[in-house]
């Protein structure tokens, strides 16, 4: 007999719908709307890429990064904050204008420094919050800034003159490579305390007198004079030629600082930066390159630490 339909004699099973995603694989392709704007994502971090572009599209197209202007020598600087502002002015510092905030809460400091503004001759002038930001660039103010005329520089020469006038031994302390101004400022304050005659600093590639420097040092460059030099190397040579010795600050220096037999002698400190230390071509102009003993542990002294150390090492030799 001939095979027909129903070989096997069991019965054929019925196919049914497949078994299927209730929808799911369709759902998922339809998205989840429009992409969100970068600022509403919460994974969004990259502000600085947004700033810049938002830069751009303010100041054109070019992706150079913004130029910090270098101020002008005659630009006045600013000192912000109520004890400095006051500091400054019990100090004598040459100030022009004081600027208060409006509807500033009054405490001591404030009538201190306004009725000290009123005595002086200094002119009194009520600003805005927003223009003390502008005036101080962002510094902390306490709606109370004082403005100080470009700071009148000296030569190198008359810091010799001023010690000579004085009767004393020269002491001068040369920065080198030192740019942060509170850095000035803060061996600005120990220069005084321990009798220095003044600061030389180079004209290019570091810390001048600014509000920053004027700030930190209390008030004490109102009696410290600092020259500039345009070459730091040659001032440093010229200051031997005169009979100065050149001490130079430096953790890799030959000798401690308290075993130096030149600390009595007219002197030049010369204080490196916190991270380079010493150029090649300054350390070439000392006559002895001195390190501060110090537990193994720390590595180096901040450049003003370093040079207080340093001075208050020199006034005690010149002490015996």
């Amino acid at each position: 007999m001939a095979a027909g339909g129903r070989a096997s004699g069991r019965p054929s099973k019925k196919k049914g719908p497949a078994k299927g995603t209730g929808g799911n694989v369709r759902r998922s392709l339809e998205g989840k709307g429009a992409t969100p704007p970068a600022h509403m994502r919460h994974w969004y971090k990259d502000k600085a890429r947004g700033e810049r572009i938002a830069r751009e599209e303010r100041g054109g197209s070019s992706s150079r990064p913004a130029v910090r202007q270098r101020k002008p020598e005659d630009t006045p600087e600013y000192i912000g904050g109520r004890n400095p502002v006051v500091e400054a002015l019990q100090a004598g510092v040459p100030a022009t204008a004081l600027y208060v905030a409006q509807r500033i809460d009054n405490d001591d400091r404030v009538r201190d420094a306004i009725k000290i503004a009123a005595d002086t001759g200094i002119a009194l002038l009520e600003v805005s919050r927003d223009k003390l930001d502008r005036l101080t660039e962002g510094a902390v103010h306490q709606g109370i800034a004082l403005q100080i005329p470009a700071y009148d520089y000296a030569h190198p020469d008359e810091l010799i003159e001023l010690a000579h006038d004085a009767a004393e031994v020269p002491l001068i302390v040369a920065l080198d490579g030192v740019t942060d101004p509170r850095n000035l400022g803060a061996i600005a304050r120990s220069a005084t305390a321990f009798g220095a005659h003044g600061l030389l600093i180079p004209s290019r590639r570091a810390a001048g007198v600014t509000g920053g420097a004027w700030k930190t040092s209390a008030g004490t460059l109102a009696n410290l004079r600092v020259a500039r030099a345009a070459n730091l190397t040659a001032a440093l040579r010229e200051y031997r030629e005169a009979g100065l010795f050149v001490v130079g600050l430096d953790g890799a220096g030959t000798v401690d600082i308290d075993e130096v037999s030149l600390l009595e002698e007219p002197l030049v400190v010369v204080v490196g930066s916190e991270g380079k230390g010493l150029s090649r071509l300054v350390r070439e102009q000392c006559d002895v390159v001195a390190r501060i003993p110090m537990h193994a542990a720390a590595e180096s002294l901040n450049a003003g630490v370093a040079a207080g150390v340093t001075l208050y090492e020199v006034a005690r030799h010149r002490r015996r």
